[in-house]
């Protein structure tokens, strides 16, 4: 392959990274999570709950679908076809998401729910292109390069609905995030071509794709290092999903940010991630995957415990700390969060670009879309529990900080089983 027209492709396919995550930043992470409980659900405690249960069904249908829908798009080679139908439905539905208002609970859910399964089941196809964009000796760099246009893509959005957000016009951001997510992935339907698969369609789509699927699963003992990366994935991308479903609601709720916080909150998020997952991808490659990942891990973990520790008003080491630098409990639980933010933005985009460059890396490349399917599969599903868990735990006890630790019990587990994979 032509090194500049390598560029050249891996730019038009990153561009789908820095468009798509105008939607997560907007509606997943940010503006409509806080939106949907303190508006749709006038901040009752109920409504972590309820939202847990959006992003836990939006996450089952993804994982149920994702394998067929991988392995009818390696059987035809038509990632960009399924690519674009899903893409379009979370950008209508997300557009609609201006209609929601008070008490349109059920509303506000159904929509969310369909955008999510938009977003989240065009992954599988578009990360299923980067087998195709470059050699495996540079798939960390490349996958870093997506997810730093995707962090650079959230702050471009975050500047271009600010206006909005300090007019209190919240509402209106959800159409211009779903705008800036159809203009940018245009050029990925326009430019980039995908391999072609010469084959007579002698038997329905959805057969094919259920008989291949059936079949990978049956031979998985073939391929006893990557499922065991998968079910290691399975459980540390637990914790990295909660953080993202959850880390606005836990500011506004437990620590009481304001919106203008909130944004210097992201911002910093934002910007410490798009550092974090060039760095992390240079590292994957020149060091390993593996050992890429268990950094990151351990730095989440680390991130976890300061977020309980720092956020008790009542703790003795937060009185000392905050006497010692002479400011209030509040100022240091606000400085406090705007640290975690920086160590959590810092690893966000490492884990998820290290995993999908380790995984580009351990598929059979005949095999890619239907591998990544399952590889969505175990992301998405593994999306189902832990905002459940979070959610209820914090239900039920009244105290996010308490939920908040069951987070780290994903990580650990990720962890332990990830020293058993074997990265060549």
């Amino acid at each position: 392959m032509n090194k500049d027209n390598e560029k050249v492709r891996v730019f038009i396919w990153s561009l789908f990274d820095f468009a798509n995550t105008s939607y997560s930043i907007v509606v997943v992470t940010f503006l409509y999570a806080v939106y949907f409980k303190q508006t749709v659900l006038s901040r009752q405690p109920i409504g972590d709950f309820y939202w847990s249960i959006g992003t836990s069904v939006s996450m089952f249908i993804t994982a149920l679908i994702s394998p067929i829908l991988g392995a009818i798009a390696d059987y035809s080679a038509g990632k960009k076809r399924f690519l674009l139908v899903f893409t379009l439905a979370c950008i209508i539905s997300t557009s609609l998401l201006y209609f929601v208002n008070k008490g349109d609970v059920f509303l506000g859910l159904l929509l969310f729910i369909i955008a999510n399964v938009g977003f989240e089941a065009g992954l599988v196809f578009y990360d299923s292109f980067l087998p195709e964009l470059t050699a495996p000796k540079n798939y960390g760099r490349v996958s870093g390069y997506g997810f730093a246009m995707g962090y650079l893509g959230s702050l471009t959005t975050l500047a271009i609905v600010y206006p909005f957000i300090t007019n209190n016009l919240i509402k209106e951001s959800f159409p211009i995030s779903a705008l800036v997510f159809l203009i940018f992935s245009l050029p990925l339907f326009l430019f980039l071509k995908e391999n072609k698969n010469n084959i007579e369609k002698k038997e329905s789509f959805l057969r094919i794709g259920f008989f291949r699927v059936f079949n990978t699963v049956t031979n998985l003992k073939k391929y006893k290092n990557l499922t065991l990366f998968l079910i290691s994935f399975f459980f540390y991308i637990e914790g990295v999903n909660t953080v993202i479903f959850f880390s606005g609601n836990y500011a506004t709720t437990t620590l009481n940010f304001s919106l203008g916080q909130l944004i210097v909150f992201f911002l910093i998020v934002q910007s410490t991630a798009i550092l974090g997952s060039l760095l992390f991808g240079f590292i994957a490659d020149s060091f390993g995957q593996k050992k890429s990942l268990i950094s990151s891990l351990i730095i989440w973990i680390f991130t976890i415990l300061i977020a309980f520790v720092t956020s008790d008003k009542n703790s003795s080491v937060v009185i000392r700390v905050s006497n010692y630098f002479n400011i209030t409990i509040e100022q240091f639980g606000n400085y406090s969060f705007y640290f975690v933010g920086l160590l959590a933005g810092s690893v966000m985009g490492a884990t998820q670009s290290t995993s999908r460059s380790l995984m580009s890396k351990l598929t059979p490349f005949d095999k890619k879309t239907e591998f990544f399917g399952f590889y969505s599969f175990f992301g998405k599903s593994s999306a189902i529990l832990g905002p459940l868990v979070f959610g209820y735990v914090s239900f039920i006890s009244g105290d996010q900080r308490l939920a908040i630790l069951t987070i780290n019990i994903f990580f650990f587990i990720g962890l332990f089983i990830l020293t058993y994979v074997k990265d060549n």
